[in-house]
């Protein structure tokens, strides 16, 4: 009989879950809270930091998004991996110093430029939280309880986000108040202040993470060094002391961060290095051709990047790591929940990025007043929607069925078309504000089943790097391309609801994605059974 997937056979007895690994949840939480108020806080600070700045709105989806996302993407791959041999909680303890010390550098951004490269700061910094939080928690938990514990982790997502909207817009009326114009320190805007005071606390939260135990990885599944379907164990599930483990992660670096991928290369021979630059070239003519058809060059050549850093990398792991390649890059339901999750983050990235600012200006709504109902709504329905998709992708998947569970993410995706079409329709305030609860819900379910889906059909040595390949998708096809596709099609049309509305022509391709997914769970199902 060929070997059940990694996390769909578990032992025979439900293993007690410790108050420790209660604990350990809650503070990843927390950190994963700060996360999304760092990364959200511009949304709500939006009509000032246009103005300031002096950006459009395609400008503005480019500094949200792809500044973001693109780097976030691309530090993700090794890190990932560098989160599969080092200690997590060391590892995330540095993540999230250093993307609160950016987050304290964009409070001090005078122009474009320096807050682009403070966003591209917070990327990589918060590249780390993904792979070690889903990792960690895959330790902590067993296998009937971790799409849940993930949907919990996930819940800090919305309730970050919505956060970020109330403290931001507090923090700036109250510096704007107390210091009116050409009389604050350091000559500071109320936007400004807003990111300082987010930023600091995230120092002293690094603190706290390092003070996590580091649990036996693996320790809930068929051994902690089990290969992928029954091969050795790569040398990713390895926890690599000493400088052989920076030199690994140097190497990994080499293998995505241009232009060092050309020298990784050409130590893998002259065919990898042919590879590569057939690659690279392709990508450059994309995104040439991409610049000159829609213009913003900025945007695809930061995309092109990171398109060409991931196809590096994709090309080094098949030949370096075959185990951890084929549980990724040669499984299509991973694949197809990557893409089809992705596609879903399209638009709600686009929604959360212009979400405030359209119905400011939609409505004509005080920014204080949009900051508490669309904030605390978005808030509280993203929460309680991926932890009710988390449990209800644990529920369908009862009995190791990973299909069913692909199945909750797709239906939670429909069923959000209803809300999100009302409150683009809508002449109402007030039903707008109604439709934002369940809007919310309904896309978080399909990441809380998502993100349970990921770490069930792959080994416990490749979680890390796995995590960051879904992660790759939300950000590289959602993070990326949703709020800058928005915004683009804002600036042409004038319309900011036309640009919200057109992010939802993705929901046909991202349904065929899933869909692939689903069939080919079910083909690997059906083989056990039949065995």
């Amino acid at each position: 009989m060929p070997p059940a997937e990694a996390g769909t056979a578990g032992t025979t007895k439900s293993p007690r879950i410790e108050g420790y690994s209660w604990y350990a949840l809650g503070l990843l939480v927390l950190v994963y809270v700060l996360n999304f108020i760092d990364r959200q806080l511009l949304t709500i600070l939006a009509p000032d930091v246009k103005r300031d700045l002096h950006i459009n709105d395609t400008q503005f989806g480019f500094l949200y998004g792809t500044a973001f996302g693109v780097f976030y993407a691309l530090f993700g791959i090794p890190l990932g991996k560098l989160a599969d041999r080092w200690v997590r909680v060391r590892l995330l303890a540095l993540g999230l110093a250093l993307w609160s010390a950016m987050t304290v550098l964009s409070g001090l951004s005078r122009n474009f430029g320096q807050l682009g490269a403070a966003r591209i700061g917070v990327g990589i910094g918060e590249a780390t939280a993904g792979p070690t939080g889903y990792s960690l928690i895959s330790d902590y938990f067993p296998p009937r309880k971790r799409a849940t514990a993930i949907a919990i982790y996930s819940a800090g997502i919305y309730l970050g986000g919505g956060l970020s909207l109330t403290l931001g817009t507090g923090i700036a009326k109250g510096w704007n108040a107390a210091f009116p114009p050409g009389s604050a320190p350091l000559g500071l805007a109320g936007w400004q202040a807003a990111f300082l005071a987010i930023g600091l606390p995230g120092l002293l939260l690094a603190l706290w993470v390092r003070t996590l135990r580091e649990p036996v990885r693996g320790r809930h599944d068929a051994g902690p060094t089990d290969g992928v379907n029954g091969a050795a164990p790569s040398d990713a599930a390895r926890v690599v002391p000493g400088v052989d483990l920076w030199l690994g992660f140097v190497a990994d670096l080499g293998d995505i961060v241009p232009p060092f991928t050309l020298v990784a290369a050409m130590r893998r021979g002259q065919a990898a290095l042919r590879a590569n630059l057939a690659v690279a070239a392709l990508v450059a003519l994309a995104a040439f051709g991409l610049a000159r058809l829609i213009g913003d060059p900025l945007q695809w050549t930061a995309l092109g990047i990171g398109a060409y850093a991931v196809a590096s990398w994709r090309l080094a792991v098949k030949e370096r790591d075959p185990p951890v390649y084929a549980a990724i890059w040669g499984s299509r339901s991973m694949l197809g929940v990557t893409v089809g999750y992705g596609l879903i983050a399209f638009i709600a990235y686009a929604n959360a990025a212009f979400g405030p600012l359209y119905a400011i200006e939609r409505f004509h709504a005080d920014v204080s007043e949009v900051a508490l109902l669309v904030g605390g709504s978005g808030a509280l329905g993203g929460a309680t929607g991926v932890i009710a998709g988390g449990a209800m992708a644990d529920f369908a998947g009862r009995g190791g069925s990973n299909a069913r569970r692909v199945a909750v993410i797709a239906i939670a995706l429909l069923l959000a078309l209803v809300p999100a079409a009302i409150l683009l329709l809508t002449g109402s305030k007030v039903v707008f504000y109604a439709t934002v609860f369940p809007s919310w819900f309904l896309f978080s379910a399909a990441l809380g089943a998502s993100s349970g889906t990921i770490v069930n059909i792959v080994p416990a040595n490749a979680r890390g790097t796995a995590t960051a390949t879904f992660l790759i998708g939300a950000t590289m096809i959602g993070l990326a391309l949703g709020p800058y596709t928005a915004g683009k099609v804002s600036t042409v049309t004038g319309s900011l609801r036309n640009g919200l509305a057109a992010t939802l022509l993705v929901v046909p391709p991202a349904l065929i994605a899933l869909a692939i997914a689903w069939r080919d769970l079910r083909r690997r199902e059906t083989v056990v059974t039949a065995c």
